[in-house]
């Protein structure tokens, strides 16, 4: 331990440095796993849709109708942003984000959430990890 603190005197910069990225990593791995809570898999989404969840597509128009999940209804992103209370989704009905890769899904779960919506989640890996997982998509 004596060491240590030696270390620590003679190397000011490098120890700083050293807990510096210390706390960078137990900051993104706690992001990360705050993040998962409101991420669902594909097998967990089939059962909220299952369960009566509304599926919204936050992709824009044209994408959505070259393929979305049956039944999804599209809202862009943008537009759910700016007045989420406007749409004709309910606080208390579950809610599934449906985007490409669930990135920009998972940035509207957020703001959701703070606009009162419950339960409201986002599919991980979006229409791709959808498709990737042979489950059925519509176009039109």
């Amino acid at each position: 331990m004596g060491q240590l603190l030696e270390f620590a005197n003679n190397h000011p910069l490098l120890s700083a440095g050293i807990v510096a990225m210390s706390l960078a990593i137990i900051f993104y791995e706690i992001r990360l796993k705050g993040q998962a809570l409101l991420q669902v898999t594909t097998a967990q989404a089939v059962t909220l849709i299952n369960q009566g969840a509304r599926v919204v597509d936050v992709r824009e128009q044209g994408a959505f109708e070259a393929a979305h999940i049956l039944d999804a209804i599209n809202l862009p992103a943008d537009s759910l942003a700016k007045s989420p209370d406007k749409t004709q989704l309910k606080k208390k009905k579950p809610v599934l984000l449906v985007c490409d890769t669930g990135m920009i899904s998972s940035r509207c779960v957020n703001g959701l959430r703070q606009a009162g919506f419950e339960t409201v989640f986002s599919l991980q890996g979006g229409l791709d990890g959808w498709r990737r997982d042979n489950l059925p998509v519509v176009s039109g």
